[in-house]
């Protein structure tokens, strides 16, 4: 008999109603002769309130960490014994299992814990006595008994552990799409749902931008090799399935186009160019727990340097103070910086075994009149930075060129 590990996120259980919904699609499985693990996520916006409540307590100045943990983790709690009990309602032997009870093992980095080990025996005994496990995703245990959770995509992560170490056939993540589609058909019309992937395009799409699964999660399905299937808790569709890559497959040049708005990039200009420069920039924005995603660097002919690199645009304002103090300490000639920026990216497994692909995506820019800002390359993807004002043209016009509204054959 087959195993899903099945996820539901939070707009899936956000109402008794919805929770209904879920309970039919598990008995579903079940019907078809599959064995079913749940995880899911607090009910809608339960997280966000129980961080409200927390907040009202004003415990800025404490390390509350610990006590966020343990209030955040019964958002999920909730949902568990809910869809439980809709179950046994309509005849399913179910059991809630909170984080701790599935032994999920983590290390004490409260609010961003990472899953060091899980136990399968317990929920391996539910399973063998026909019950269907319902656990609390984002949450888990630490080797002092502490409840810890797991950050941001928490769920995902808990849902592809446990199918990893129960050996599941597939991971089946339930959200508010149909699947992972070649761009946001919000932007572009023609946009069309993958009916599979890899595991490297997932990656690259969920870091650049994609917001279907979280990185953590494909990462460790990765990792184990965990056959993920992402689908619609609302609609019945296969979905998109993410998996290793096939050799035996024709790969699409571009499996789709991610961009993101959350972008600002800030220059230095008239650098001396000598060794340790690029530490002396970059380390005080390090320092300030700022990310740096793409960096250029260019030389001229007086051996002075232009420095350029992008952050989020959340963090512009306090790198841009910073970088201005960097500069008058090395004699830099000026700070200069743009927030209404963004960056698009072509992501394919394809590129590896065909040329081309980059000039070709120029040439759809500049037959545009879309100036390119940065650029950058991976052995599967492409990157640009743009005017925040062209992203939307780009990634319509790139859409058509790459033709992927069409099914590869």
């Amino acid at each position: 008999m087959s195993l899903f590990v099945q996820k539901f996120g939070g707009t899936s259980v956000a109402s008794v109603e919805r929770i209904e919904n879920i309970a039919a699609r598990i008995i579903r499985s079940r019907n078809a002769g599959h064995d079913v693990v749940v995880v899911v996520s607090a009910m809608g916006d339960e997280t966000d309130r129980l961080v409200s409540l927390a907040n009202e307590v004003n415990y800025d100045g404490l390390d509350a960490r610990r006590e966020l943990d343990v209030l955040l983790s019964t958002g999920e709690q909730a949902t568990i014994a809910l869809l439980a009990m809709t179950l046994l309602k309509h005849g399913v032997k179910a059991e809630s299992v909170l984080g701790w009870q599935a032994s999920i093992l983590t290390d004490s980095e409260h609010s961003k814990a990472r899953i060091l080990e899980i136990d399968e025996t317990v929920l391996q005994a539910k399973i063998s006595d026909g019950i269907v496990p319902v656990v609390a995703g984002f949450q888990g245990i630490d080797q002092k008994g502490h409840v810890t959770t797991l950050g941001r995509g928490g769920s995902d992560t808990t849902a592809v552990a446990l199918a990893a170490v129960l050996k599941a056939d597939e991971c089946q993540i339930y959200t508010d799409v149909e699947g992972v589609f070649t761009t946001d058909p919000r932007v572009v019309e023609g946009a069309r749902c993958l009916k599979q992937m890899t595991f490297e395009e997932m990656l690259e799409l969920a870091s650049l931008g994609s917001r279907v699964l979280h990185t953590r999660a494909v990462e460790f399905a990765s990792k184990y090799q965990v056959p993920l299937r992402v689908l619609s808790s609302f609609e019945e569709k296969p979905g998109t399935l993410i998996t290793k890559e096939d050799d035996s497959m024709e790969q699409p040049i571009i499996s789709g186009i991610a961009f993101t708005r959350d972008e600002a990039k800030l220059t230095i200009l008239g650098v001396k160019d000598v060794p340790g420069i690029a530490s002396a920039i970059l380390g005080p924005i390090s320092d300030a727990n700022i990310e740096v995603d793409m960096i250029v660097q260019n030389v001229a002919a007086d051996m002075s340097t232009d420095f350029t690199f992008t952050v989020r645009r959340d963090d512009y304002d306090q790198a841009k103070q910073i970088l201005e103090n960097i500069a008058k300490n090395i004699d830099a000639r000026e700070v200069s910086g743009d927030n209404k920026i963004a960056k698009l990216s072509l992501v394919g497994v394809g590129m590896r075994s065909h040329a081309g692909v980059a000039s070709r995506m120029f040439k759809v820019l500049a037959d545009e009149s879309i100036n390119i800002q940065m650029i950058s390359t991976s052995e599967i993807k492409i990157s640009v930075v743009l005017a925040e004002k062209y992203l939307e043209l780009a990634a319509r016009a790139l859409h058509s060129a790459f033709e992927l509204s069409e099914e590869v054959n």
